[in-house]
């Protein structure tokens, strides 16, 4: 028995220009995503008036979450009616678009209050992009992954998604080495933005070229027969529902923490060096996409499960002591980084694997895009808001407390989990 799995394994080839053309297009649209947080504190003033600044661009951000279940509803439902491929087509298209307009977007002393308008519009449309593209990605890979090699397909999507936080945050740090602040306030905010909007042509070119896949034809005729399916996920998979919102919860608080609201938090609370928080970030991002297939390997050989309750525990323990550590100085940004970031991989390795298996494939759209982002936009969207406001009453403790409780909660959800390493898709 030994001997034949080997020979399989060695059999089995990975269709590299299926993952690499999918996690493309979705690495395009997490750089286009993320480096509106990444440089916030510089274009601030460019689109809000006052001392509130900051806080009204991450405002914004925050607003544009509350769009995301919309998306996941709407492109969600259409990905399980007509195809992951249009639906992935027209994610990237929606999020360059808007990644474009804001890097062209004039600011609001050359155009008045018709400027931060303008931004809220563009992060809309991002917001809905967003909220279609994390789930019809994740059926996508799921669904033409083997039962046996599920954990390592679903590895893609944040090998994809690390890759492009770490172009934005070196990116960051080269522009932050060679730019002035003044510089930056200017005009070199600008420059990531219109590269993201020129990526999403290139990402749009590799999706043209993906096939469709064959759980989505064979249930397409299930898809279109559904009557209420967004009511059908609460009627007949509860269940599911409950535990998709619950080690979201913590997933998307660890993501919107460690490469989102840690970066201005660090700069503007803790006055650390924001080149050597860039430079952090960018070695924990490497780290971040070198761990994704090996984690995803041992989820297929040892199993979903105890992957989740190691990731989940861990964080519970160690992120108020790790928030200590946020201050001046390259070491101690390393080590909180590089700790956080690397602990979150056992559960983004395989997050497409573990929500794609919670719901059959003609609700997997939908089932993932509305209650997922519903997740992400009630404590991912809100993460820099909030630490930001914490900090400024001089209490943001408080908020690595609250990613602790997140973490417990999550640990309880993820107990009650089946193993679903090596099953069929439904």
């Amino acid at each position: 028995m030994p001997e034949y799995a080997t020979a399989q394994a060695e059999r089995h080839r990975l269709p590299m220009r299926k993952l690499v053309a999918a996690s493309i297009g979705n690495a395009i649209e997490w750089y286009d995503w993320t480096v509106y947080t990444a440089f916030s504190v510089y274009f601030a003033a460019a689109f809000f008036p006052g001392e509130l600044a900051l806080i009204n661009t991450l405002a914004t951000f925050a607003l544009a979450f509350f769009f995301r279940p919309l998306g996941g509803w709407l492109l969600g439902r259409f990905a399980d009616l007509r195809g992951r491929k249009p639906a992935m087509l027209l994610t990237i298209g929606l999020m360059a678009g808007g990644s474009l307009i804001i890097g062209l977007l004039p600011s609001f002393h050359v155009i008045g209050w018709a400027a931060p308008i303008l931004l809220v519009l563009a992060r809309i449309g991002q917001g809905v992009s967003l909220g279609g593209e994390v789930s019809n990605a994740s059926a996508y890979l799921a669904e033409i992954a083997p039962p046996d090699r599920r954990g390592r397909y679903s590895s893609f999507f944040y090998i994809s998604t690390g890759t492009a936080l770490l172009v934005a945050s070196l990116l960051g740090y080269l522009l932050t080495s060679v730019l002035t602040e003044q510089q930056l306030t200017e005009f070199g905010w600008r420059i990531p933005f219109v590269l993201g909007g020129v990526l999403g042509l290139v990402g749009m070119w590799l999706r043209g070229a993906l096939e469709e896949t064959e759980q989505f034809e064979v249930n397409q005729p299930k898809a279109k027969a559904l009557k209420n399916p967004l009511l059908l996920t609460l009627t007949e998979h509860p269940k599911a529902v409950g535990q998709l919102i619950g080690f979201s919860m913590l997933s998307t608080l660890c993501y919107y923490t460690f490469f989102s609201a840690l970066t201005p938090f660090a700069v503007k609370t803790r006055h650390a060096d924001a080149t050597d928080v860039f430079l952090a970030l960018s070695v924990a991002t490497v780290l971040f996409v070198a761990l994704q297939y090996p984690m995803g390997v041992l989820s297929d050989r040892y199993g979903r499960k105890p992957q989740l309750l190691v990731w989940s525990a861990a964080t519970a323990v160690l992120i108020v002591p790790l928030s200590t550590l946020v201050r001046p100085g390259l070491g101690g940004l390393l080590v909180v980084f590089c700790v956080g970031i690397g602990l979150y991989t056992a559960m983004t390795s395989i997050a497409p694997a573990i929500m794609s298996e919670l719901f059959p494939t003609e609700l997997r759209g939908l089932g993932i895009g509305a209650w997922y982002n519903l997740t992400v936009a009630i404590f991912g969207g809100t993460a820099p808001l909030v630490i930001q406001a914490f900090a400024a009453f001089d209490a943001s403790t408080l908020f690595f407390w609250y990613i602790a409780t997140g973490a417990a909660v999550a640990f309880l959800v993820i107990l009650t989990l089946p193993e679903t390493r090596g099953t069929e898709l439904r």
